[in-house]
């Protein structure tokens, strides 16, 4: 299933070019036009969702899968030091294109690319916070 308003569909039925690196019958992955590094992939399900969260299951196993194989292949191709896997969901988390996707971010030591700052919880409120998730997880 498809939508005909997403760029990621028109991609996958081949209206809109990409370069290639892998495709199944679950799974497209091209490169990212604007990469973080040289070598950022873009893997995505076939099947639209608008996020992760609406993605089916057997579409992120297929997508998981894919990404493990093509991460190990762009640390070989571009001789990078390591990769990140993002996964950015809605727009409060940068999401741009509303179809599931992940990213496979080539890392080098000295690329300049830095992770995101850490706070510091309060006293007690981890446990708060640990109780809460633990809630959700179970309904």
């Amino acid at each position: 299933m498809l939508d005909e308003n997403c760029i990621f569909c028109r991609i996958i039925k081949g209206e809109i070019p990409s370069l290639k690196v892998y495709e199944d019958d679950k799974v497209l992955a091209f490169l990212d036009i604007s990469p973080v590094n040289k070598g950022h992939i873009l893997v995505i399900p076939k099947n639209h969702a608008s996020n992760y969260l609406e993605s089916d299951d057997k579409d992120i196993s297929a997508c998981a899968v894919a990404v493990k194989k093509i991460g190990k292949a762009v640390v070989r191709a571009v001789e990078a030091d390591g990769f990140n896997i993002g996964v950015n969901t809605k727009k409060a988390a940068g999401q741009i294109v509303m179809h599931t996707h992940l990213h496979i971010i080539p890392r080098f030591n000295d690329d300049g690319f830095r992770h995101w700052p850490h706070k510091q919880y309060e006293e007690g409120e981890m446990e708060k916070y640990k109780e809460k998730i633990i809630k959700e997880i179970g309904e």
